[in-house]
């Protein structure tokens, strides 16, 4: 259907963003309302790592919003969702956060306080190195026949 084939309402409707209903409405109040309640557990002990400032550590920041993410999309599967949730989201991310050595909360675990880690160091990476098609992007369908051929270096 042609959008100049409907009224004003239609119109209205169609041109709407889908509208999205959150459990939880922002990374923040997913972690204090749900994880932190449903994770309880000693963080004072040799077994897990974490840091109140959670949200001062890059590293968690990701994993964090990459559970909310999944969380989201996964609770609205009424059979397989929160299971596949734990197991395939939540439980390897937790694995990796609360990591009391290797974790982003290790070194707040070992001060008692929060401590920023500075960044992994790195350098310009040398021309030509990254030139290959293998650590490219493919931006085009590569199913798209019609499409014009690139060349690749």
């Amino acid at each position: 259907m042609s959008i100049e084939h409907v009224d004003d309402e239609d119109r209205r409707l169609l041109e709407e963003e889908p509208s999205v209903r959150l459990v939880f409405t922002s990374l923040e109040a997913f972690v204090t309302e749900y994880l932190a309640e449903v994770l309880g557990r000693d963080t004072t002990g040799p077994v897990h790592a974490w840091c109140p400032d959670w949200w001062r550590h890059a590293a968690a920041l990701v994993r964090l919003n990459a559970m909310w993410r999944a969380f989201e999309y996964l609770c609205t599967d009424g059979s397989l969702g929160m299971s596949t949730w734990w197991l395939h989201h939540a439980d390897p991310h937790l694995a990796v956060l609360l990591n009391p050595v290797t974790g982003p909360f290790a070194a707040c675990k070992a001060a008692g306080e929060h401590v920023s880690l500075p960044a992994l160091p790195v350098t310009p990476v040398a021309p030509g190195v990254l030139d290959n098609p293998v650590y490219m992007l493919v931006t085009e369908d590569p199913f798209d026949l019609d499409a014009p051929e690139v060349d690749r270096p």
